[in-house]
């Protein structure tokens, strides 16, 4: 088990540096000037000149490259050129409330998924596998910029339930979680449908049977604790997902997070906070990938078997 996760935590530590490296290319090798992008091309030069010296754009690309990286092992990402505020201390401000939405949006995703694909596997092919099935496929077909203001017409505007916009009041969490959570939990329970389906098929599933094991016994107890084991991957994958995917739904209801920050970055032009916001939410996604797949060795033997072997 050790060197299992010895292995997985070494190989993200390689992708987490393949993805501060391609953060740091992104900018300073594609065609044109971000100080241009920043500031406009009728800027004056030497407002273009200390912008660049200011970001260390002036000096080869190598020295900027060991800059970078020694900045980085200080958890240092440089200042806002809007707000000239320490970028590392405004993505911890606005870290808490990103992963805040993507929790409530995956606790949502599960609590819907789980039930929903386990009765759609139990009456395969009747009116409430298709019923359960379309439910999904509507939940992915809808896109969170669409669902998002049709919540906000129908339970802010129209019904005055919940509030617009913002995180200052209690329930300010449930449209943006239903709308992140909406589409995972579409996708998940297809998942346990497809997984449970299998496991029914199983010949402990029919010895459970034979010895007059309850239903509700036999699919919760036998069959849906071994359906979990790929749905474990789904659930660290589609975790990452929110982390990153949760730009759109920060914007759409003013949720101050990093996917709001970015996108004002963006606006105002705001280079450093653009690069560390991507890096951010790149790296949140390896960590919670390289932690599903711990998780999933120590769920799962088998894995730590085969690694073993290997």
């Amino acid at each position: 088990m050790y060197h299992y996760i010895l292995t997985r935590l070494l190989s993200g530590v390689v992708v987490i540096f393949g993805v501060s490296l391609l953060v740091f290319l992104m900018v300073r090798l594609v065609p044109g000037d971000p100080v241009e992008v920043m500031v406009g091309e009728f800027a004056q030069v030497a407002d273009k000149d200390a912008i660049r010296e200011r970001l260390g754009l002036d000096k080869p690309v190598l020295e900027q490259l060991v800059v970078y990286y020694q900045k980085l092992f200080q958890f240092d990402l440089g200042q806002s050129i809007h707000t000239q505020k320490n970028i590392t201390d405004i993505l911890l401000e606005k870290l808490p409330a990103t992963a805040y939405l993507a929790c409530v949006a995956l606790l949502l995703a599960i609590v819907i998924a789980i039930p929903l694909g386990v009765i759609a596997a139990v009456h395969k092919g009747d009116a409430i596998d298709n019923g359960a099935m379309a439910f999904s496929l509507l939940g992915v077909s809808i896109p969170n910029f669409w669902l998002g203001p049709l919540l906000i017409l129908l339970f802010s505007l129209h019904l005055n339930w919940l509030p617009v916009s913002g995180d200052e009041h209690a329930g300010a969490i449930i449209l943006p979680a239903i709308t992140l959570g909406t589409a995972m939990a579409a996708i998940l329970s297809r998942m346990v449908r497809s997984t449970v389906l299998e496991v029914l098929t199983e010949d402990y599933i029919r010895t459970a049977r034979a010895k007059g094991l309850k239903e509700r016994v036999v699919v919760y107890k036998h069959a849906l604790r071994n359906a979990m084991l790929p749905v474990i991957t789904i659930l660290g994958l589609q975790l990452g997902t929110l982390l990153g995917g949760a730009v759109i739904t920060e914007t759409v209801f003013s949720w101050p997070g990093i996917g709001s920050e970015m996108v004002d970055g963006i606006q105002n032009r705001d280079y450093p906070i653009v690069q560390a916001c991507v890096l951010v939410i790149s790296l949140l996604y390896v960590v919670v990938n390289v932690m599903t797949d711990i998780i999933y060795a120590w769920v799962d033997p088998r894995i730590r078997l085969a690694e073993g072997q290997s």
